[in-house]
């Protein structure tokens, strides 16, 4: 076997590895109400986001597209295939790292900010196609923004709706709702978040001469589902803890609320091929619906921190991509 071909494995194999840990790092937001509202099981809860997310990775491949090429050209890449690794490494430590603290951060940032810094480490900031990577960032950043806005009215609307209800039965309902609505969500994160790995394998067999196009190989779609459904059955305990109660005391008709307004942000940012951060969009759609319940009930200090982490985590990830390009270019 070749140098070229073993690296391309191994970034195969670091790509499956990454969608492994989104599964289980971001699909924690898509159950998350379902599970604190005591709608799901936590086992069952799982099981549905596995499925739902296997299921929608399987639907689309535009967001992957957009990933293989709208950073950089993957025909005309310098030093391509150590840059890829170099970006999985820096997204897969990231994640690890943030999952640890039980911070909600974004996969999608982390890879996106990992490819442009070690892009930028590679070829310099000319080799960065700025046309698309204006729209990812303009993606990444008004999607939370969006998602906040839609959950306040969502739940303004719901408060309208059923204000003279009887509280008892309203909520027994929206608790039988959430089981539908965790299974959009899901399926909704599915659309978008597994195409991320999908785009970075493309990338790569275009970079390693092994495939000619940008659309993505039926085996690299199957693949990525796979890691990510398995992710996703492994669970994360720690994002659900702080998604789930620490923004706010969530009930079934906030959960409602929250599931509807990120699967329709996710959803609609897959149909115009925009990779967002689920992660972000599903805490700012609670927080929405916090802010339109009570403001006073949202822990905004929670919500400080996923701020934060929001805004550091594209600059320190191109760091770390940039950094993982130079220590790689020593052994590879």
């Amino acid at each position: 076997m070749d140098g070229l071909m073993f690296v391309i494995i191994l970034i195969v194999i670091f790509a499956l590895i990454f969608d492994f840990i989104n599964g289980f790092h971001d699909t924690a937001n898509a159950i998350a109400t379902s599970v604190s509202t005591k709608a799901l099981t936590p086992r069952r809860a799982i099981i549905l986001a596995a499925v739902m997310n296997f299921v929608g990775a399987l639907t689309f491949t535009g967001v992957a597209q957009t990933i293989t090429s709208g950073i950089a050209d993957p025909f005309d890449l310098n030093n391509g295939t150590t840059v890829i690794l170099a970006a999985l490494i820096a997204a897969i430590i990231w994640n690890l790292v943030t999952w640890y603290y039980g911070i909600p951060s974004s996969s999608s940032h982390a890879i996106i900010g990992a490819i442009t810094g070690a892009v930028i480490a590679s070829a310099g900031f000319q080799a960065i196609r700025f046309g698309g990577f204006v729209s990812i960032l303009k993606g990444l950043l008004l999607s939370p923004i969006i998602a906040f806005a839609i959950g306040f009215i969502v739940y303004a609307i719901i408060k309208v709706i059923f204000k003279n209800a009887n509280l008892a039965k309203t909520n027994k309902r929206f608790r039988m709702m959430q089981i539908a609505t965790a299974a959009v969500q899901a399926y909704s994160h599915g659309t978008n978040d597994a195409q991320k790995s999908m785009g970075i394998i493309t990338m790569a067999l275009i970079v390693g001469g092994l495939h000619t196009t940008t659309e993505v190989p039926f085996w690299v779609q199957v693949a990525c589902a796979t890691a990510m459904a398995l992710g996703t059955s492994v669970g994360g305990w720690r994002i659900i803890k702080t998604v789930g109660g620490k923004i706010m005391k969530i009930r079934p008709v906030n959960g409602v609320a929250a599931d509807l307004t990120g699967a329709a942000v996710i959803f609609g940012a897959t149909l115009i091929h925009l990779p967002v951060s689920t992660t972000h969009v599903i805490s700012s759609s609670i927080l929405g619906v916090g802010a339109s319940h009570r403001v006073k009930g949202v822990n905004w200090g929670v919500a400080q921190r996923m701020l934060i982490t929001w805004v550091i985590t594209l600059p320190i990830s191109a760091l770390l991509g940039g950094l993982f390009f130079y220590i790689l270019q020593l052994f590879i």
